[in-house]
């Protein structure tokens, strides 16, 4: 064979290596890319993969009761916990709990920190964008509590004031766009009802629903502004894209409404907790 052969063959050959490693390539690529995990939506939280590794992270309060916190006992206790648990059941896992707070919940789930959040989570159309919310189970607006002796009964007299609020929840949200007011932000809840106890704030702005539980055990204070702002929903979210996750848990959400459980669950967990004049359906949706 001539020279020239031998040359035309070695590149003839060559050619057909790089044709071939480029299909196999352009086959592969796509399946690397998604198993990377480089932003997009993963299957590692599916319900399939969740009933395989054999238990649901979720992602709850410690310190909010009566929704969820640390009871002296050390074993994490109410609303929301005892829906976990129901949850964590019929899936068939155990649950494991992440204690999160009101800044860090869309970011416990796009981490893959958590499989689901339950944490008085309220659905707005900002965080809808960024995490799948399921079905609602609680109606929530905003309240304010302030002192029995200085009670706060309008937003007018906020004017000038300074109030007290968490980072990442619905009442930021609602009085960061309101003039003339000051807003003072905690991280938890913890840290926002100290700072009401040690009078750092005229009043304190979050759900109404928990405020009505901490005036209970806090006689000195008064919700004196009940609703304020736009009514809204708390409920479960899963990570965006989680279809499966998602499916399932609206599936058992209907299942869970029509058997009462939601009622069961007030009056065990809630209706302890609240004052006089509270009744389920402030709180539930049906």
């Amino acid at each position: 064979m001539s020279g020239r052969k031998i040359f035309n063959t070695i590149i003839s050959v060559i050619a057909a290596v790089v044709v071939l490693a480029s299909a196999y390539m352009g086959l592969t690529k796509p399946y690397l890319a998604r198993s990377a995990g480089g932003g997009g939506w993963s299957n590692n939280n599916s319900v399939t993969q969740i009933k395989r590794r054999g238990y649901i992270r979720i992602g709850v309060y410690g310190d909010l009761p009566p929704y969820g916190w640390v009871n002296s006992q050390g074993k994490r206790v109410g609303f929301d916990l005892r829906l976990a648990r129901e949850l964590a059941k019929e899936l068939g896992v155990k649950p494991r709990f992440t204690q999160l707070n009101g800044n860090n919940r869309v970011d416990a789930l796009n981490s893959n920190k958590v499989d689901m959040v339950l944490a008085n989570f309220t659905k707005t159309p900002e965080r809808a964008e960024v995490v799948d919310f399921a079905h609602p189970y609680m109606k929530v607006s905003t309240g304010v509590v302030s002192p029995k002796s200085h009670p706060i009964t309008s937003e007018k007299q906020l004017r000038g004031k300074q109030l007290i609020l968490l980072k990442g929840s619905t009442g930021e949200n609602y009085f960061a766009n309101r003039p003339g007011i000051k807003l003072l932000r905690f991280d938890s809840e913890t840290q926002q009802f100290n700072a009401m106890k040690n009078k750092r704030g005229a009043a304190l702005a979050d759900d109404n629903s928990y405020l009505y539980a901490w005036i209970k055990k806090n006689p000195q204070y008064v919700v004196g502004i009940r609703s304020i702002g736009p009514h809204q929903f708390i409920a479960p979210a899963v990570k965006k894209g989680n279809k499966s996750l998602l499916k399932w848990t609206n599936k058992q959400f209907d299942r869970l409404t029509a058997e009462g459980f939601f009622k069961k669950d007030y009056q065990i967990e809630l209706k302890p907790y609240f004052g006089k004049g509270i009744v389920p359906s402030d709180i539930l949706l049906k």
